[in-house]
């Protein structure tokens, strides 16, 4: 597999203050494994699929909560970040880079926010999408999606196709879609933070559901058919959002 073309979300991780119970959660959940790539690296834990890195958990104690990051792919990282700051986003770390794996920041739209940034090199980014326990779709869930749609445009070149009567687009690089923007769901109190949203795919959206919970999860919106999949809303159990879905079947 080669690197993810510029604006393609690449990879996503979770930042988690106990790094050793997140990831019990997900290797029941999805069946991932783990390689810790030792103290140099901040014992960063790469999430394993079929031997393929699909994700990774990221031991940080001094986060409040667990949260995952979606990363967009950059071929020249830093004028990328020179190109946030001018859309009037913000570089929060970086660009540096990760000895034999590639360069990396942390930056934040101007509706809040936040995403990472890949530049490949030894690590492309995931091994796999659209397959169990890998990630399928990334969104941009935002206070202000008029000035995320804007932004991003800017940033990297994303063209949109809305979907009628929702205030949301999909997002569309050389023609093919990659993710979306839109507004914050009902369930985000007003006001509350921007933020990237992940799905990860499932076999079955009901028996995922039901395992998240019994795991100390949180499901919360119920297993809903869409044109897209059946899909769920559903906090883990250190509290960190994120979707899964199956596809439609037939």
């Amino acid at each position: 597999m080669t690197a993810y073309r510029e604006g393609v979300p690449c990879w996503v991780d979770l930042a988690a203050p106990d790094a050793e119970r997140a990831m019990a959660f997900y290797q029941e959940l999805f069946g991932w494994t783990y390689f810790d790539t030792g103290e140099q690296g901040g014992h960063y834990r790469m999430a394993l699929k079929h031997d393929v890195p699909v994700a990774a958990i990221s031991p940080e104690p001094g986060v409040g909560k667990t949260h995952w990051t979606t990363y967009l792919a950059a071929e020249d990282i830093d004028a990328v970040a020179a190109r946030i700051r001018d859309a009037g986003g913000e570089v929060l770390n970086g660009p540096l880079d990760v000895p034999q794996a590639g360069r990396w920041a942390m930056a934040k739209d101007p509706a809040g926010a936040m995403f990472g940034l890949w530049q490949a090199g030894g690590h492309i980014g995931s091994g796999l999408a659209n397959e169990p326990g890998a990630f399928t779709w990334n969104e941009n869930l935002s206070t202000d999606p008029y000035q995320a749609r804007n932004f991003y445009h800017q940033v990297f070149g994303y063209e949109y196709d809305a979907i009628p009567g929702m205030d949301y687009t999909v997002i569309k690089l050389h023609g093919s879609p990659v993710g979306g923007i839109g507004e914050l769901p009902p369930m985000i109190p007003p006001g509350g933070p921007s933020f990237w949203n992940t799905y990860f795919h499932v076999s079955d959206t009901d028996t995922t559901a039901a395992q998240i919970t019994e795991l100390g999860g949180q499901v919360l919106v119920e297993p809903t058919d869409s044109p897209y999949g059946r899909m769920a809303v559903a906090r883990d159990d250190g509290g960190a959002s994120f979707c899964v879905i199956a596809p439609p079947r037939g």
